[in-house]
């Protein structure tokens, strides 16, 4: 049986101890205990609250008081618009904001005492409750709401904690948003789950993540992109123990200069909303740039051709990830359609991310279907494929490749760059060889930066935007 999501809270007694600390304000493990049972006194029978996910220690209390007190939270980010904000309170059923009250916002709201104690001892729930309500970033329409169990979440924790090595003694450091499941499920409950200290920097700003002398640490691309634009910062991570990447695709180039910074290569990992994080490098593993490693404990992965046939594990043939074990969401709230259909009839969840597995089991992913699987030519192209040859070229710190409808291909490839370079034939050339000539992109243009949401992850829709 699951043991209970929050296992090292319980029973905490160490005062001098500071399990959270955020911005430079901490709370010992009693104190956070305490200040949670303190909340979740006042909204005991709330069944589903939404949370002003702010980066601070009201927040992390009240999730705490949601687990304890089995309140569905939701967290919400804190800089959506009046439109999001509605769809995803109406949608998910809240009845209670927790944050400043908000024109924008009409349930009753309720605002965190941090420094409020109380020690009424509540049971653990049931693992297969619901623990959060996760709304995706939707690419089409409104925002999906991702329904995560109990058991789900530590399932997920548990594997991380075995592939990373991660314990109490590790100190986890972080500025990631407490509204996705990278920064919160990961960033928050895993610190408390293992029952390691977090600090949490509130940005992941590279002096921040000095300063914090941590053991492990999570970041996106964009944060260690920016730690390795600070050299000196980037030789104060030298002791740390992980240097953990996810979110999206960490270019070979940042892998390459973190890794001679700091004196570690970092971790990649994978995952999604809807299966918080299913596979990873091991920290005794081998850490290849643009990899991410092999199933966690407890989960299996394969891979599908547009056919209908399952595909090789041989390093080379694409195919999209599906995913089955403990680690899946339980549906996507009040949209059994959608639900059922990223599912397959044995169960398995459709990712939509097309990858590539070799024989040792480790996992390369190369994009979206939607996006990121180019036809041209009478060619199924990786985007993924061709930005790892386009970042082997001199100069170019950054790569993103769309597929455009073309006439005469069918879809021609257009890479945006970022970097001191000038578009010409050269760079084109140099995919030709490092891969083939029908991944050559046909057309290059030099940016000044991507266009990228919160977790870093590039935005290819608003580029194909611009082409269309």
């Amino acid at each position: 049986m699951t043991s209970p999501l929050l296992r090292s809270l319980t029973g905490a007694t160490d005062s001098d101890t500071a399990a959270v600390t955020v911005g430079g304000v901490g709370l010992s493990r009693e104190d956070l205990i305490g200040s949670a049972t303190a909340f979740a006194d006042r909204i005991a029978g709330a069944e589903v609250a939404a949370i002003d996910a702010k980066p601070n220690l009201s927040t992390i209390v009240a999730v705490v008081a949601c687990l304890l007190a089995d309140v569905v939270a939701v967290p919400v980010p804190p800089d959506a618009g009046h439109h999001e904000l509605d769809h995803i309170v109406s949608d998910s059923g809240a009845r209670l904001w927790i944050g400043d009250e908000t024109p924008a916002v009409s349930i009753p709201a309720l605002s965190v005492d941090v420094g409020a104690r109380a020690s009424t001892t509540y049971p653990e729930a049931d693992p297969s409750r619901t623990a959060l309500i996760i709304y995706t970033s939707g690419t089409t329409g409104a925002p999906k709401g991702a329904v995560l169990s109990r058991s789900a979440l530590a399932s997920s924790l548990d594997g991380l904690a075995d592939a990373w090595q991660w314990s109490e003694d590790d100190t986890l450091v972080h500025g990631l948003p407490l509204f996705h499941v990278h920064g919160l499920v990961l960033g928050v409950i895993g610190a408390l789950r293992i029952g390691s200290p977090l600090i949490h920097t509130v940005r992941p700003k590279p002096q921040s993540y000095a300063a914090a002398n941590g053991s492990l640490y999570f970041g996106v691309p964009t944060v260690w992109s920016r730690v390795c634009a600070d050299p000196s910062t980037a030789r104060q991570l030298r002791n740390a123990r992980l240097l953990i990447s996810g979110s999206a695709p960490l270019p070979v180039p940042t892998f390459t200069e973190l890794t001679a910074l700091t004196g570690s290569a970092p971790i990649e990992r994978y995952g999604m909303t809807e299966t918080i994080i299913t596979v990873s490098t091991r920290h005794d593993g081998d850490r290849r740039p643009g990899w991410v490693g092999e199933p966690l404990r407890g989960v299996q992965t394969r891979l599908r051709a547009e056919s209908g046939e399952l595909v090789p594990s041989d390093g080379m043939t694409l195919g999209e990830l599906e995913v089955s074990g403990p680690t899946l969401f339980d549906e996507y709230l009040n949209a059994p359609l959608k639900t059922e259909s990223v599912m397959t009839e044995d169960g398995w969840f459709r990712t939509g991310d097309i990858a590539v597995v070799d024989p040792a089991g480790y996992h390369r992913i190369v994009g979206r279907a939607s996006v990121d699987m180019i036809k041209s030519g009478g060619y199924r192209i990786g985007a993924g494929e061709v930005e790892h040859a386009l970042l082997s070229f001199p100069g170019i710190r950054e790569a993103a490749v769309v597929g455009v409808p073309d006439d005469d291909l069918g879809q021609r490839i257009v890479a945006y760059l970022v970097g001191d370079v000038r578009a010409g034939d050269a760079i084109s050339d140099h995919v030709a060889q490092v891969l083939s000539v029908h991944k050559r992109p046909r057309e290059i243009r030099v940016v000044d930066a991507l266009p990228r949401n919160a977790m870093g992850k590039v935005q290819k829709k608003v580029l194909l935007e611009g082409l269309l």
